[in-house]
């Protein structure tokens, strides 16, 4: 009896208001998750792509420009200078190869081969030749002046009327051989057995300078 009783008295227990006010567990949810969406991904990587490309092509556009650019201006399309063509002449084999008429001013045709060469009436005020091979050239009637001639191979070449004021011709510089009727050599540095030599066949006037060619030896 006594045990029914307290079931009793339980069963009559008044209802608790803050166990009413708990929130039902059907009642929570989970805050949505953002959704990627695939398309917009691949739109960006696309994206991505195609700019890269773009930058890739200006960059190559730019460069060959540039190429073009230096190519146009012999002046700036290798070292030296000079105005002859878009190619180099230092260094080259240029054997037989026609510059008669040309202006090349502070041309570099360092070290270069130029058997047979053409330079008949060119101007070649400042030009080096330091160390080429100028064997049988025409040199005739060419302007000369300041021209370095240091180390060259001048053997056989004609520099008939030729005005050579002030130009180079120190080290090994040899001229055995080469025509020399009418060249002013005033002012040119040369060896003494280079000037004995030449003074056993200078004979001319140049008629540029008006120069006897012995006296701009001086020939003895």
């Amino acid at each position: 009896m006594a045990i029914f009783s307290v079931c009793l008295c339980c069963s009559k227990l008044p209802p608790n208001p803050n166990l009413q006010s708990l929130p039902q567990a059907s009642s929570f949810s989970l805050p949505a998750t953002p959704q990627v969406s695939l398309k917009s991904a691949e739109t960006q990587r696309n994206g991505l792509i195609s700019l890269s490309e773009s930058i890739s092509r200006a960059s190559f556009l730019a460069l060959v420009s540039a190429s073009l650019f230096f190519a146009s201006d012999p002046a700036l399309a290798f070292k030296g200078g000079g105005p002859y063509g878009a190619g180099v002449t230092r260094g080259q084999d240029l054997t037989g190869k026609d510059f008669s008429g040309k202006t090349l001013i502070k041309q570099d045709f360092k070290t270069s081969i130029l058997r047979q060469a053409n330079f008949k009436g060119a101007k070649l005020l400042g030009a080096s030749f330091f160390d080429a091979d100028l064997t049988g050239a025409d040199l005739s009637d060419a302007d000369l002046r300041g021209a370095d001639f240091s180390l060259a191979n001048v053997t056989k070449a004609n520099l008939s009327n030729a005005n050579l004021e002030g130009a180079l011709a120190t080290g090994n510089t040899s001229f055995k051989g080469s025509v020399i009727q009418g060249a002013d050599f005033t002012d040119v540095p040369l060896r003494e057995d280079q000037r004995e030599y030449l003074c056993k066949i200078a004979d001319g006037v140049n008629p540029v300078t008006g120069n006897a060619t012995r006296e701009t030896l001086l020939c003895e």
